[in-house]
């Protein structure tokens, strides 16, 4: 790789402007890092970054509050172990948060990459990170179609050699250089900085081989939303999909019954799951399960994506 070329193109078209690359602050690095784990900068940078330290500027903050507040604040940004490991983390750590790579393992939720993200970009640590932009590039400059993390990591410490006394400006600008240039589809060879070296740069897009998708698994339930006068059943999840959240009652899907109101049905995709639910209205005479909460109690309770869906149809249902 040629050194300069690299750097320069980083210092002319590197998103600098990004307000995590802008301060010193480990938490707020720390932050973005966790966040950027499944989300795209966008949707993090304009809807859940600033709002998120608003309500949370410290790990003490974090350390102090409910694990349920924190599920609030991170309701809508899916993913929602991350909101967990987060508030374990600040219970574990409880004001600094650990400068090496080795004590940023032992944390929940901080993978190699995430851990020398931190290191690097917070602390100064001279160490290179392996994320699923660099390793696009990795395969593509090498021409490799398959390889496990282990040997991208060779190649990830090799490239990164030349580059330790810059190890800031070669991370971020390896980041950067894979969301806009060298991307998953359509790859800009042409504008890229690396184009003399790299070997798969005239037949990029066949780099990395193609895994076939995985099958989503189907989902079938009911939804049922039991109300009394203006109360409404809520169930705190155990599992591990969307544990400490609240929803209404799902079932597997059993036949219609005469006494619910049909209100719709809802599509809605995780990673391995598309889910599909019929969402029907019932309304009881007494208050016969354990946490029933008005709507505006409901509002500052952590809901998933379907139960906000399911509650919008009932909505809808008592102004039509």
């Amino acid at each position: 790789m040629k050194k300069t070329a690299l750097l320069l193109w980083y210092k002319q078209n590197g998103r600098h402007e990004l307000p995590w690359r802008n301060t010193n602050n480990a938490y707020h690095i720390y932050l973005s890092e966790i966040m950027l784990q499944q989300t795209q900068v966008k949707t993090v940078l304009e809807r859940f970054y600033f709002q998120f330290l608003e309500k949370f500027p410290s790990f003490e903050s974090l350390c102090k509050a409910k694990e349920s507040d924190v599920l609030k604040a991170w309701e809508g940004l899916g993913y929602y172990t991350r909101a967990r490991n987060i508030h374990k983390t600040a219970n574990m750590i409880q004001k600094n948060l650990p400068s090496s790579v080795k004590e940023l393992l032992e944390l929940p939720g901080i993978g190699p990459s995430t851990a020398n993200a931190i290191a690097c970009f917070a602390f100064g640590k001279e160490v290179p990170i392996l994320d699923a932009n660099v390793k696009r590039i990795l395969y593509r400059y090498y021409k490799i179609k398959t390889a496990k993390d282990k040997e991208l990591w060779l190649l990830s410490h090799k490239l990164f050699s030349s580059y330790k006394k810059h190890a800031y400006a070669y991370n971020q600008a390896l980041m950067d250089l894979g969301s806009q240039v060298c991307t998953s589809k359509k790859p800009l060879c042409n504008n890229c900085p690396l184009n003399e070296g790299c070997e798969g740069k005239n037949e990029a897009s066949i780099y990395p081989e193609k895994k076939p998708k995985k099958q989503k698994e189907l989902r079938n339930r009911q939804l049922i939303i039991y109300k009394y006068k203006d109360k409404y059943a809520l169930f705190q999840n155990e599992n591990n999909l969307l544990k400490g959240l609240w929803s209404f009652k799902q079932y597997q899907v059993l036949k219609d019954e005469l006494y619910d109101t049909y209100l719709g049905e809802i599509k809605h995709e995780y990673s391995h799951i598309s889910l599909r639910a019929k969402i029907y209205l019932r309304c009881v005479s007494k208050e016969h399960f354990k946490s029933w909460f008005n709507k505006d109690e409901i509002s500052e309770l952590a809901l998933s994506k379907i139960d906000h869906k399911a509650l919008a149809l009932e909505k809808k249902y008592n102004e039509g």
